[in-house]
């Protein structure tokens, strides 16, 4: 009499699926774990001229390189000046980011510090300091290179952004919180609300980038840029104004009053009863003014305030030139401008001086707003000092009167913002993220936001769940059926699910 196989009786065989089919779970789920569970991470470093700050960013996995939100975890301001004020000492450049670093390696997992991208870009002080002394800018940026190395993160490199590189990546980075990139402009709609414009002001540079239907590049090439995001097309009207930073057009003002090389000046920029010495050297040591030093001048002057917003206006005009354009239309300097077009997002310097002004409210009408800075700038010295304003130094807070004049001056004077336009600005600091041009930057250098509007995933998450429920149901009557179905599927099974898995990521 034949033996009979234990394989054949429907206990083992329920057994034997089982077990296989457990298997084959952990795989999926250990799969699924490290593919999708897990979340990305990309630190950039913004090198700016009066400070340097870090920024990480973290985005889900199963949305790499499609449609995930990219959001802001943490932010670290660096101590001390940024990193072109180290020129004449650069190794302090470097060591003055460890601490940031430091911050970075709690923030981000472990595990994830050697696939975490490290970025460092430099604006407008680099700029400045290229232009001065370009043996000192290389040298900084090897220091504060060979300090970024030691990270236990992937650093892609230190470099200095163009202007027009920034312009166009806060830009990007404005769009993209507000998801405006996503919506699909069709030739015959009036797009003018689709996209939003960005300003940008630091210390030592100001941008503007905004997209125009009547900006084709044709008759300022260099100010155009063109993106193709999510299947839309964009041409990008952009332009950054070096030496137009708050910081260096402040000394701009105070070269065109110390032209003569008096011993004391008197500026309605500054509030009533404000008075401090300052050294001539130290106020034209910089490229945007130092061609401007009086041949004879003492070692100081003292710097007296007066506190009246309409001649500290009159000031501002003085370092715009108004007077030159070759094209239809300029906004200042000779500098080529379409008409404005669309809602406006204002951050950076921006947002931090007209907050502390409370004026970021853009639905008050623009006199109203003019009018209120008149009277801040005419409150008394020793009354703004007086005031609780906790965390600001003296310095900064005796410059808001001008940094407020200069903001309006450049966007209704400079830019061409109307009583209209100027109401369609938005002063913002941030959305999921601070508004600049980083985050534009990181989405760029890593490839986050597709070119074609992304496919919609074959197999999302409930569906492979539903596949593998199905699967199992599957292979559990199969193998009852037969011996030889359940080694089939015991040992050839996972390719089915492993090959849907791969498939709906593509």
């Amino acid at each position: 009499m034949k033996e009979r196989n234990p394989w054949h009786t429907p206990l083992t065989i329920f057994i034997a699926v089982v077990v296989r089919f457990s298997f084959l779970c952990l795989n999926e789920i250990n799969l699924f774990f490290v593919l999708f569970c897990c979340p990305q991470y990309g630190i950039v470093l913004d090198a700016g001229s009066s400070h340097t700050a870090m920024y990480i960013y973290e985005w889900p996995a199963e949305k790499d390189n499609n449609t995930g939100r990219v959001e802001q975890t943490h932010s670290c301001k660096v101590k001390g000046p940024g990193i072109s004020s180290y020129a004449s000492d650069p190794k302090k450049a470097g060591q003055s980011l460890q601490v940031c670093m430091k911050e970075a390696e709690r923030f981000v997992p472990s595990e994830r510090h050697e696939e975490t991208p490290l970025y460092l870009g430099a604006t407008a002080g680099m700029r400045l300091l290229n232009i001065e002394n370009s043996t000192a800018s290389d040298q900084v940026f090897q220091a504060v290179s060979e300090s970024l190395q030691k990270s236990p993160f992937s650093f892609q490199g230190a470099r200095i952004l163009s202007g027009q590189e920034e312009g166009a990546f806060g830009w990007v980075t404005v769009n993209y919180l507000d998801d405006r990139l996503k919506q699909v402009c069709a030739v015959d709609m009036d797009c003018s609300g689709v996209t939003t414009g960005a300003l940008d002001l630091g210390g030592a540079s100001t941008q503007i980038s905004f997209v125009s239907d009547a900006f084709d590049g044709s008759e300022s090439p260099n100010n155009s840029v063109n993106f193709r995001l999510y299947g839309n097309d964009y041409n990008l009207y952009t332009h950054s104004f070096l030496c137009y930073g708050k910081d260096q057009v402040l000394r701009m003002a105070l070269a065109h009053q110390t032209k003569s090389g008096p011993g004391s000046i008197s500026d309605p920029c500054f509030h009533n009863g404000y008075s401090e010495s300052k050294n001539y050297m130290t106020l034209y040591n910089s490229p945007c003014v130092s061609k401007r030093k009086p041949v004879s001048s003492p070692a100081d002057f003292t710097h007296v305030g007066k506190g009246n917003f309409y001649q500290c206006q009159e000031l501002v005009k003085s370092v715009f030139d108004f007077t030159q354009c070759k094209y239809t239309q300029c906004s200042f300097n000779g500098v080529y401008q379409p008409t404005l077009q669309g809602p406006f997002g204002a951050f950076s310097a921006y947002y931090f001086v007209m907050n502390f002004l409370n004026l970021t409210d853009t639905s008050v009408p623009l006199q109203s707003v003019k009018e209120a800075l008149a009277r801040y700038c005419s409150t008394p010295w020793e009354t703004v000092r007086t005031l609780p304003h906790p965390g600001i130094k003296l310095k900064y807070l005796a410059e808001y009167c001008f940094s407020g004049t200069y903001i309006l001056t450049l966007l209704t004077e400079g830019y061409n913002f109307t009583s209209e336009t100027f109401s369609k600005i938005r002063f913002i600091k941030q959305v999921s993220s601070d508004a600049g041009w980083t985050l534009g930057y990181m989405l760029n250098l890593t490839n986050m936001i597709p070119a074609e509007a992304p496919d919609t995933p074959l197999l999302p998450h409930a569906g492979y769940v539903s596949h593998v429920c199905f699967l199992f149901v599957f292979y559990l009557f199969g193998s009852l059926a037969s011996p030889q179905t359940c080694l089939l599927l015991c040992f050839h099974g996972n390719l089915v699910p492993l090959a849907i898995i791969f498939h709906s990521m593509t």
